[in-house]
């Protein structure tokens, strides 16, 4: 368990890339949501679509940001109990 921590954790600043990109997803898919309100309702299912992928992306990369701090706290616990 620790080793998939350590490999889902071991690039902080890409996991922050990959959630900032999914974030940006989800932001374009609710203007595409906006934009079906007023215009045509298929604008709509583009948007819900766009936002399903933004949210798998998001989660993604916050399971990285998490895996690596969730790390990083075992290891000053490990580090502690030598001491």
């Amino acid at each position: 368990m620790n080793n998939l921590i350590a490999k889902l954790g071991q690039n902080p600043a890409r996991s922050l890339s990959i959630f900032l990109r999914g974030l940006g997803l989800f932001s374009v898919g609710l203007l595409f949501i906006a934009i079906g309100y007023y215009y045509h309702h298929l604008w709509q299912v583009v948007g819900l679509i766009i936002i399903a992928l933004g949210c798998i992306i998001t989660a993604w990369g916050y399971l990285g940001i998490f895996a690596n701090r969730w790390f990083n706290i075992l290891n000053k616990r490990k580090n502690k109990e030598f001491y």
